[in-house]
């Protein structure tokens, strides 16, 4: 899955907020002939005994940046809301123009900021000890944060900021009430070192989330029905990801032309004989993420459908041969596009042919670095995990894509799910 919106949906979204909206069932709407064939029944939670990451590890993540900072003599991080501050602190919270962000010292205790009314609700997923000092809402949250600089940083090193922060918090920051006076640098590289690499935990959750994501795709595949547009299958895909115990994130369902576009097309679709169906969908659980995609025809497949398919296939084993210890990520998806210029297809990404990379990284965001595009000379690691999603698409006519996650061992890729089989046999 690629990062951009799909064709067709307001522009004001972001991906994940759009994303959002689907799993808060707003699909149900817009799909009331199929509503009383969807429901997800007889599915049971597949993630019961599913663990979360323990206050332990989190607290060994602390550890882990505050060495890198000490070494790179960097004084401190800033860090908002998002994946990287619940990845070192635990705290899941949402972005919005009331700013909630920690300082992480070089050396230390963390200070955490966040609205004296939202108090509460941080400190219910805060898994580190931490300094909480909430701001009401006629105080500046910048104040709070540069006081947090002058309190427990004592090295004169920069301020590290984590590549996701919003421009005004920094800015705010620096300008505050005797602000840090220290210089400002990316804190990407810190933040890269410690997530890129899962640990067995993470692997557990990311397979978690993939079973969940497959079973779903399983139950929903022999409910499609002709007649049926994209948001029956999305309402059925939401409510069965649910009732198998994942947090819907996505999903993307293109339907005939459309599937030729790797993020769909805004003309209307509906499931006939011969359609090629693509489904692209994922969940999380306890914060980790599954991405999977799937492509089948409804009836019979042609000759050429068939061979595309194949040809996408052989394509997800190349990447997963390709993939060795230190071996650059870029390599994959070379070898990849190597096989299917070979068979004719665009070159550089030409269409018609693969306009994207072979895959992405995956954790606790569905896209992370490393990233399986040729221009990327990231070593390759044990417990770094990645999608191997190769897809071919002929504008006019369709598209196939499918799509596994698995992790990088010492003996090579380990899948989460396996492989489709056949055309025939997608799931």
């Amino acid at each position: 899955m690629s990062d951009e919106i799909p064709s067709g949906w307001p522009t004001p979204l972001t991906r994940r907020a759009l994303f959002g909206v689907l799993g808060a069932g707003a699909l149900a709407a817009g799909a009331p002939a199929f509503a009383a064939r969807s429901k997800a029944k007889g599915l049971a939670s597949l993630t019961k005994d599913a663990k979360p990451i323990t206050t332990e590890e989190h607290a060994a993540r602390i550890a882990r940046l505050q060495s890198l900072m000490g070494q790179r003599k960097v004084a401190a991080l800033l860090v908002e809301a998002g994946a990287s501050l619940e990845y070192f602190t635990g705290i899941r919270w949402h972005r919005s123009e009331r700013t909630t962000a920690a300082i992480i010292p070089a050396e230390g205790g963390i200070v955490a900021v966040t609205p004296a009314f939202e108090e509460p609700s941080v400190r219910e997923t805060l898994k580190v000890s931490a300094d909480v000092r909430p701001w009401k809402e006629d105080e500046s949250p910048f104040d709070l944060l540069a006081g947090a600089l002058r309190d427990r940083v004592t090295s004169a090193g920069p301020l590290a900021v984590e590549g996701t922060t919003r421009y005004f918090i920094v800015d705010r920051v620096t300008a505050a009430r005797g602000g840090p006076g220290r210089d400002v640098v990316s804190g990407d590289d810190l933040v890269r070192a410690c997530r890129i690499v899962k640990s067995p935990a993470e692997r557990d959750l990311l397979k978690a989330a993939n079973d969940v994501t497959i079973a779903a795709l399983r139950s929903v595949r022999p409910r499609v029905e002709a007649g049926m547009e994209r948001a029956d299958v999305m309402k059925m895909l939401v409510e069965a990801t649910e009732a198998l115990g994942g947090v819907h994130q996505f999903s993307l369902v293109l339907l005939n032309e459309a599937s030729a576009y790797p993020h769909g097309s805004e003309k209307p679709q509906t499931i006939r004989k011969g359609s090629v169906v693509l489904v692209d969908s994922g969940c999380s659980v306890h914060g980790y993420q599954s991405d999977i995609s799937r492509t089948w025809i409804f009836g019979e497949p042609t000759a050429r459908q068939r061979d595309v398919w194949n040809t996408v296939r052989r394509g997800q084993d190349i990447a997963l041969e390709t993939a060795k210890i230190g071996a650059p990520a870029g390599d994959v998806d070379r070898a990849v596009r190597a096989f299917y210029e070979g068979k004719g297809w665009g070159k550089d990404y030409a269409l018609p042919g693969t306009s994207h990379r072979t895959g992405h990284g995956i954790g606790m965001e569905g896209h992370e670095p490393p990233y399986l595009v040729r221009s990327d000379t990231t070593p390759l690691e044990a417990g770094m995990c990645f999608s191997d999603e190769p897809g071919i698409y002929i504008p006019g006519e369709f598209g196939v894509r499918l799509e596994d996650c698995w992790a990088m061992t010492e003996s090579g890729p380990k899948l989460f799910t396996p492989l489709a089989t056949s055309i025939d046999q997608p799931i």
